[in-house]
């Protein structure tokens, strides 16, 4: 048994570790990183970068159809080869992951362990059989794994999950898509013009990550108009049927039907991998799922010597947030005085459908439940659906809704469904951290013509219903939350 004694120790050798392991060395050469998969992160393997491929081909055949309003006619019907398609996602996905690998082949081999590890105490751990770890400190940085509930099993080999289908070969003629989170709404889209028959369901009416009532109806309504979309379905049952996976469900119209399709893909969530890592060896204290509870700031689990960070943190599980986390995480590890609150940027995220969804600071949902019913925080609103550029580029379905605090007019945040909502999302973005006003935000130049003139209108009319001054500020004071 191979013993070493080191002062971090970085349990997996994707985004979230990759940064705590660079991160950790600033501070001391003693960093050995340990991984049991294969190199190269969630992101490039299986996540963001192969599904953009898949979207931007998908997004290619959508413009060719949508010439003719344009006056541009398409005389011979464009034609999907599916295993050019794949070909394309599969080579570029490979070059992606091929960066990550040949910057962790680059680290010195000392540094590095292949294997599996298990705490056998806070100090301590296990590589598979072969070697026994002496750690000062520990960053957990072990990410997620698909998850989906045991039935789904009844259609044995017509399942998948996300990381299947960028292996495909060719495209097939037909999936249900179970969860129209960003995962199902993203892959069923771009399959879907890529002449894939698609049914995306979903339980519970929820769609993407928005919480905004207005938004979130609205956008079931638009993207219903392209592709099947039932988020709260009545699935009866599902089994394999020769080479087909069965579905018997009740339709939009109330009717139940069978039907038949070549695989069941399963986008309802992720789960992190804490499960097998030996925490009960350990005095962490864990949450309902078994993951260690940590401090957001410094990644600090409790006071111990253990740090967590991305996906397995189960905190935000997004690409930028992985690598803050892991950035945090593998300082505050390194370090020999103790931890410190590390960056923590506003919150982002994005779903690349078409239009595509954004979602900026605090969400609708965490402002009804800090400000309750005191009125204390207000919204503004745009349609896209007259918007000039927008309509210039036969882009114009969307919807912006943006909020700011009653009294100080702070902007808190937007949700969004529209056209270059990756775009505004930045802008917007970076509006709430530098904690601005939203008259401070009419300040700035909007060009014309553009799609942010639409962020202005929406602005204009957040604006006109704020109500500033300290009497107000002192009323949210009393009713908000701790009063």
């Amino acid at each position: 048994m191979k013993i070493i004694n080191t002062d971090v120790a970085i349990i997996g050798a994707g985004t979230a570790g990759l940064g705590a392991y660079r991160a950790a060395k600033a501070h001391t050469d003693k960093v050995i990183l340990i991984e049991n998969g294969p190199y190269g992160t969630t992101c490039a393997r299986v996540g963001c970068m192969p599904s953009k491929l898949l979207i931007a081909a998908a997004e290619k055949m959508h413009q060719i159809e949508q010439a003719g309003p344009f006056g541009i006619q398409v005389e011979v019907p464009p034609v999907v080869h599916g295993r050019s398609v794949m070909k394309r996602v599969r080579e570029e996905r490979d070059r992606f992951a091929g960066f990550v690998v040949d910057t962790v082949e680059d680290f010195p081999g000392q540094d590095k362990i292949r294997g599996k590890a298990r705490f056998i105490s806070n100090h301590q751990l296990q590589v598979d059989d072969h070697t026994r770890i002496n750690a000062k400190r520990v960053v957990i940085a072990t990410g997620s794994r698909p998850s989906y509930p045991g039935f789904f099993n009844n259609v044995g080999d017509r399942l998948i999950i996300n990381d299947d289908l960028f292996d495909w070969q060719d495209l097939p003629e037909s999936v249900a898509v179970f969860g129209p989170g960003v995962i199902g709404l993203e892959l069923g889209q771009a399959l879907h013009r890529l002449g894939v028959k698609v049914k995306v369901f979903g339980i519970g009416g929820a769609l993407g990550p928005l919480t905004d009532p207005e938004v979130a109806a609205y956008s079931k309504e638009k993207l219903a108009q392209e592709f099947y979309l039932d988020t709260d379905a009545r699935v009866l049952s599902m089994r394999k049927a020769g080479d087909k996976a069965e579905l018997n469900f009740i339709n939009l119209d109330g009717d139940e039907v069978v039907e038949q399709f070549d695989y069941v893909l399963a986008a309802t969530g992720r789960r992190p991998n804490t499960d097998n890592l030996g925490l009960e060896n350990t005095d962490l204290a864990l949450d309902e799922r078994g993951v260690p509870l940590a401090d957001e700031k410094t990644m600090q689990c409790g006071t111990s010597n253990i740090f967590i960070a991305g996906d397995a943190s189960n905190m935000l599980p997004l690409l930028h947030e992985a690598a803050d986390q892991g950035k945090i995480a593998g300082d505050n590890a390194g370090r020999m005085d103790g931890s410190k609150p590390g960056l923590r940027r506003t919150p982002i995220s994005v779903v690349f459908s078409e239009p595509q969804i954004a979602m900026v600071g605090a969400s609708y949902r965490q402002l009804e439940q800090k400000y309750g019913n005191c009125g204390c925080f207000t919204t503004g609103e745009v349609s896209f659906e007259d918007q000039g550029r927008s309509r210039v580029m036969l882009k114009n379905k969307g919807i912006l809704r943006v909020y700011a605090e009653q009294g100080t007019g702070l902007f808190l945040g937007a949700e969004m469904f529209g056209p270059a909502a990756e775009h505004i999302a930045h802008l917007l973005s970076w509006a709430v951290q530098n904690r601005m006003t939203v008259a401070q935000m009419l300040e700035m130049p909007f060009y014309h013509p553009v799609i942010e003139e639409g962020v202005r209108t929406a602005l204009r009319d957040l604006n006109a219903k704020l109500h500033l001054g300290p009497e107000i500020i002192s009323h949210c004071i009393e009713c908000g939350p701790g009063a």
